[in-house]
């Protein structure tokens, strides 16, 4: 398993429970595929640079987890599919 960092900008009109609910199911995502969330951590709501679907705010959230370097293209392309994420960045982290 390898060790990634996402940071997912959420929607910023969502409710902290919508947001809590949308973190929840990325880990339940990797739990499921065998892997392990080992840190989460919401920054909040944060300007953007430039605006993202009429947006000017994001609610950042960073995540750090293990998984299999294969389960990753499914997890990004349901990141892609999901309305209340309006950008997300998967990076491997060194070892």
């Amino acid at each position: 398993m390898r060790e990634y960092e996402l940071v997912l900008i959420l929607d910023p009109e969502l409710e902290d429970e919508q947001t809590s609910a949308a973190v929840d199911r990325m880990k339940q995502y990797v739990a499921s595929r065998g892997g392990e969330v080992t840190d989460v951590n919401p920054w909040g709501k944060r300007k953007l640079s430039y605006p993202i679907r009429n947006r000017t705010e994001g609610n950042y959230v960073i995540t750090h987890f293990r998984i299999e370097p294969a389960q990753t293209a499914e997890l990004e392309a349901t990141l892609r599919l999901s309305e209340e994420v309006l950008r997300h960045l998967l990076v491997k982290t060194e070892d």
